[in-house]
């Protein structure tokens, strides 16, 4: 009995020990992605691979902008869609994760399939920069150890100026030049304030929108998140 003990011991200091280098791993990738910008993310992979079921002629559609290549009115709508305590929370917001629990919750037993997510734009960045969309309890947890490492480590500014670069705009568009030029022929720079308002509003579920276009529910929330960017602050 003594030697099973010791052994059960042994193996779950081991997958501690394992699971403790695993999360200084990513936290060397979170500092190393404070100065260098990411060529490819898991997600955009997935998504090239689904596209080139259907499509063998698939490819990814992304091409970084440096903050100061990126217009302010984008800044303003994503943080007016996304994360509008941004500039105050420090990654994770514990209300709004309790809220959108509760409101799912309450979903399921209606059997409906709407459901709301509580995740800041630092949490959408972890999973978007090191994870995969898939949906599971501890994907979640890891998201929220990689939101801490992330605002630990960058700035407002980077964080947003990442999210920004990576988050995903269509089935194989990623970034916000690639949005751009892919949405309205221009460059991430020169979006106007309905540009802006329209790629923010399309963020929930870009691949749908950019398979079916403007329907009466975005335009509807690109007015509400217009009269949102002007209330908001960033970096």
């Amino acid at each position: 009995m003594k030697r099973i003990r010791a052994w059960v011991l042994g193996g779950l200091m081991l997958i501690l020990g394992v699971a403790f280098l695993y999360q200084i791993g990513l936290f060397g990738m979170v500092v190393w992605f404070n100065f260098r910008n990411p060529d490819v993310t898991p997600i955009m992979r997935a998504a090239v691979a689904e596209q080139r079921r259907h499509d063998p002629q698939a490819q990814l559609q992304y091409q970084w902008a440096d903050w100061d290549h990126i217009s302010t009115h984008l800044k303003r709508a994503v943080i007016a869609s996304e994360d509008t305590g941004f500039m105050a929370h420090d990654g994770v917001e514990w209300t709004a994760i309790r809220q959108a629990w509760e409101f799912n919750r309450r979903q399921s037993e209606a059997g409906t399939a709407r459901r709301r997510g509580g995740s800041t734009i630092t949490q959408q960045l972890a999973k978007n920069l090191f994870l995969s969309n898939d949906r599971s309890y501890l994907r979640k947890v890891q998201e929220l150890i990689l939101a801490y490492m992330l605002e630990t480590v960058m700035s407002k500014q980077r964080i947003l100026e990442l999210y920004l670069n990576v988050a995903q705009w269509g089935r194989t568009t990623f970034g916000a030049q690639a949005a751009a030029r892919h949405y309205f022929r221009t460059d991430a720079a020169r979006l106007n304030v309905d540009q802006s308002a329209r790629l923010a509003a399309m963020l929930p579920n870009p691949s749908w929108y950019d398979q079916h276009g403007v329907t009466a529910w975005l335009r509807s929330r690109i007015a509400t998140i217009r009269a949102r960017m002007r209330l908001v602050a960033i970096p």
